[in-house]
């Protein structure tokens, strides 16, 4: 692969990754309320289902979703749901009596795990987006794995280091916050997961 075609595909991947998306509204959430490191199990559970999305979308299976429109659309909409769903859990927390003495249950590293996994293995339009986007930097006089390995790690090495960043900030913001403004952290996840459904919802509805 060409060092400038590389870079090409870098600068991409960062401008994509420039506005924030649920995966990481959700690292922001579960930082600030289960710490730093037990939020990586977040991280990990998006970036194995990212891996995934692009392992289906090398194998072509992109085309197969496609070609089965009502599949596509069931998928979309329990991704939506789902997102619905996290938001409202995250605001209903965020209203629930906290005690300053007393040490709240932590979610546990499967449930942070899946979240994350779920999160972004139900957004079907990942795997599309993979296979509309690799293409664009391989060359068809070379190999075709190990150009897309190596885009797939860039991609997933981009993605934990904003995931991580993402984490990292919302721990520390945590720590020097109180009770109540711990609460509008929570509150402001969720209402940014809610329209972040909404606007996949929207999305979902204008390409069906």
């Amino acid at each position: 692969m060409q060092t400038e075609i590389f870079i090409a595909y870098i600068l991409t991947v960062l401008a994509l990754m420039s506005t924030p998306g649920p995966s990481h509204i959700l690292m922001l959430s579960n930082s600030a309320a289960n710490g730093f490191r037990r939020s990586m199990a977040t991280a990990a559970g998006d970036l194995s289902a990212n891996m995934l999305q692009m392992l289906a979308a090398g194998l072509g299976l992109s085309a197969l979703i496609m070609a089965a429109p009502k599949a596509f659309i069931a998928i979309k909409i329990a991704g939506v749901l789902y997102l619905v769903w996290l938001g409202i859990q995250m605001l209903r927390k965020s209203f629930k009596p906290r005690q300053e003495n007393i040490s709240a249950p932590r979610t546990s590293l499967q449930t942070l795990y899946l979240q994350g996994f779920i999160t972004s293995a139900t957004n079907p339009k990942a795997v599309v987006f993979f296979a509309a986007l690799f293409p664009q930097f391989i060359a068809n006089t070379s190999a075709f794995w190990p150009q897309f390995f190596v885009l797939s790690a860039a991609y997933i090495l981009i993605d934990g280091v904003f995931l991580s960043v993402y984490g990292f900030a919302a721990s520390r913001l945590r720590s020097f916050t109180s009770s109540n403004a711990s609460r509008w952290i929570d509150r402001l996840g969720g209402i940014g997961i809610l329209i972040a459904a909404l606007l996949l919802g929207l999305k979902s509805v204008s390409r069906s």
